[in-house]
């Protein structure tokens, strides 16, 4: 019997690990579509090179990479999303998000923070918080919040970065708190 168990468990946490290596692959090669929607060429095309190096770093297969360049040509509907809002404590989150439907996309990311008791915010509003660099954003003032924000905003920003389309999640709290 516990030889049943324990194979259960392994079959568990390989499915999990499964689910999110594939969620990884994923986000890899649609960077990889939209950076190749003007130039698919990564000797000519910075962007795509980078995006290319990631997807290798994280093992994905040369097939996949090349099938996600060929499929960039042939759909040009793919679209950068940069969505604002504010979790626990009022701390400020950007999600960049790539999609082929920004409505839905904008719906659900929405319902995602609203059920994880965040607020939605008007483009432009969370912004100013943050500096770009290097192709992601900084906060500009990080905050501290209370251990229980802080267990807060994890599972929203998990609950985010489980969404298919999410890219990057940024946020303005600091990963440890001062507050007790």
């Amino acid at each position: 019997m516990s030889g049943h168990n324990k194979w259960t468990q392994i079959k568990r946490k390989k499915e999990i690990t499964d689910k999110k290596r594939s969620q990884m692959f994923s986000k890899l090669l649609r960077a990889i579509s939209i950076t190749a929607q003007n130039d698919p060429n990564p000797l000519t095309n910075s962007s795509l090179r980078a995006a290319i190096d990631r997807a290798r770093e994280n093992n994905v297969p040369q097939d996949n990479i090349d099938r996600s360049i060929k499929r960039s040509s042939e759909t040009k509907n793919l679209e950068r999303l940069i969505l604002e809002g504010y979790g626990p404590d009022g701390v400020a989150i950007i999600v960049t998000a790539t999609t082929n439907s920004k409505n839905r996309t904008v719906a659900e990311i929405k319902k995602i923070i609203t059920d994880h008791h965040g607020k939605w915010a008007d483009p432009g509003s969370v912004l100013w918080a943050f500096t770009k660099t290097d192709g992601g954003w900084e906060a500009k003032f990080p905050q501290s919040i209370s251990k229980e924000a802080m267990n807060d905003l994890i599972e929203l920003v998990n609950a985010l970065d489980d969404h298919d389309d999410v890219d990057d999640i940024y946020t303005t709290a600091q990963m440890e708190s001062h507050n007790e």
